[in-house]
């Protein structure tokens, strides 16, 4: 089973002449130990394309020193990367070949660059003796091990600072300024990857991701957009299935975006070409609410529990909830981690790379972006209205219930859409996306007070059945109810300053 911890480093040029200045004059640190000299040799993995590499991961395999076995490094801000270890074995081991599904599919990765280094490790303490951060001093040969460039070679000095597991990344601050203060400076290179793929075969394609131009016409808008959407999926497929905090949400939200803009710009983008896409969007989504779904409505439910007095709390209420909710969200990230490894999922990102490869653009892509992108924002906002009203001459009851869901999809549509033209239009799109949001988030608390009263309900059905007093669940199922008619409450005076016609007035310009 692989192993995660988060990595906070620094990079630093160096020489071999290079003499490390007295640290014990940074902030924080009081003494500075030698641990001695280790042999280090790493082989790095990619595709043949380095997609690994463009995204700025690294695979390696390494041997010598204390943290020998495969080692796959994720990029999560600029100096940090989540590590994940895995023992050192001959092949792959299958939870970091997961990891790399949704950069690499169904492509092998195979040896790129050997990398051998002598690392000279020193340990800088603090007061009572704790690790702070570890220096080190490595000197790196790398080597080239595809076809094309084989067995040439690069090598150079560094100087590495790691943080400490739980330590004060102050600590990194005023290293960094003796360090400078002596002369020695950042490295340019991210990574010993990137450094030895530079040196061994100069301008090889792949290594870096090329710029895009800046938008112009609405169809580079809405390509744009499309764009930050697929490398959202691409890069939270590790996270999910690391099941980190927040990243089912956020890719199921990537893929309601994508769909919404496929449907909302399908004068600019060829529907032909988007449609099939968008179904798959919505099995994925679908398929990811699941999970979410679940996890929101633990969380609710949990909420509602603890501020239910003691007194009013009969049975076993919490032991209940608990065991409800760790057997269905077992289920359902079994579920969610399975999907991620059907075809019909990496079909689909490769259908999405092929669309931006080769954009299905209508000839409404060529016009301004101010011209086309207000024009189907607004046709959203249309059916949005439209909705609301149907909602709003509903009796409270089932039928309002299913209305008020149907337009909170269409506030969530019009404003994506309204997020979409915000880089061409600026405040006026800004800001009609957050009343947007405003309209939605009263919608949305409704929907989950509709889905916690189902909930609860059951919840007090098993009470029963199993001797216990279904008092508490029907508390709650009744908080719930005046929770949604609240709501209900709310939405025409949010709907009305939502709608007000100088807003739509500045979306046209």
């Amino acid at each position: 089973m692989a192993d995660s911890k988060r990595e906070v480093e620094r990079k630093y040029e160096a020489t071999p002449e290079t003499r490390l200045p007295d640290l014990t004059r940074a902030a924080g640190v009081s003494a500075v130990v030698n641990r001695g000299l280790s042999e280090l040799d790493a082989v790095y993995y990619d595709t043949e394309d380095l997609r690994l590499a463009a995204d700025s991961l690294t695979l390696r395999r390494r041997t010598g020193g204390g943290d020998a076995g495969w080692h796959l490094k994720i990029p999560v801000s600029a100096g940090v990367r989540d590590e994940i270890q895995a023992p050192l074995t001959d092949t792959l081991p299958p939870d970091l070949g997961e990891l790399l599904r949704s950069r690499v599919r169904n492509t092998p990765v195979t040896p790129v660059v050997r990398i051998l280094s002598a690392r000279d490790v020193h340990h800088l303490l603090g007061e009572d003796g704790t690790l702070l951060a570890e220096l080190s001093i490595d000197e790196v040969l790398a080597e080239r091990l595809t076809e094309e460039g084989h067995g040439t070679t690069s090598a150079w000095t560094e100087l590495e600072v790691e943080l400490a597991d739980d330590a004060d990344p102050a600590v990194l601050d005023a290293v960094e300024r003796r360090l400078r203060k002596a002369g020695i400076r950042p490295s340019a290179a991210p990574s010993k990857l990137a450094r030895a793929l530079a040196g061994t075969a100069p301008g090889a394609p792949g290594t870096e991701k090329a710029k895009a131009p800046s938008p112009r016409t609405a169809g580079d808008h809405v390509l744009a957009y499309v764009r930050r959407q697929v490398t959202a999926l691409v890069e939270l497929d590790p996270a999910v299935r690391r099941d980190l905090p927040d990243s089912v949400h956020r890719m199921r939200v990537a893929t309601r975006r994508l769909r919404s803009a496929f449907r909302t710009y399908r004068r600019i983008l060829d529907r032909q070409v988007t449609d099939p896409l968008r179904g798959d969007l919505k099995w994925l989504a679908a398929e990811l609410g699941v999970d979410r779904d679940q996890e929101v409505l633990d969380a609710r439910l949990r909420s509602h529990v603890s501020q239910v007095p003691a007194p009013l709390l009969l049975g076993p209420v919490s032991a209940r909830l608990k065991l409800t909710s760790v057997a269905r969200r077992t289920g359902s990230r079994q579920r969610v981690a399975a999907v991620l490894d059907e075809d019909r999922y990496l079909a689909l990102l490769d259908s999405l790379d092929a669309l931006l490869a080769d954009p299905p653009l209508l000839p409404a892509a060529a016009r301004p972006p101010e011209d086309a992108l207000p024009r189907a924002v607004l046709k959203d906002y249309e059916r949005l209205a439209t909705r609301i009203g149907h909602a709003l001459e509903r009796d409270p009851g089932e039928e309002r219930d299913v209305a008020m869901h149907e337009a909170r999809k269409a506030a969530k549509r019009v404003r994506y859409a309204a997020e979409a033209a915000r880089p061409a239009l600026g405040k006026p799109a800004k800001k009609f996306a957050k009343r947007m949001k405003s309209v939605q988030s009263v919608l949305g608390d409704h929907q989950d007070s509709v889905v916690a009263r189902d909930a609860l309900r059951t919840l007090a059905v098993q009470a029963h059945g199993a001797g216990e007093s279904a008092f508490t669940w029907g508390l709650l199922y009744g908080r719930e109810e005046a929770a949604a008619a609240e709501r209900e409450r709310e939405l025409p005076e949010v709907w009305a300053r939502a709608s007000r016609p100088g807003l739509r007035a500045a979306l046209k310009g």
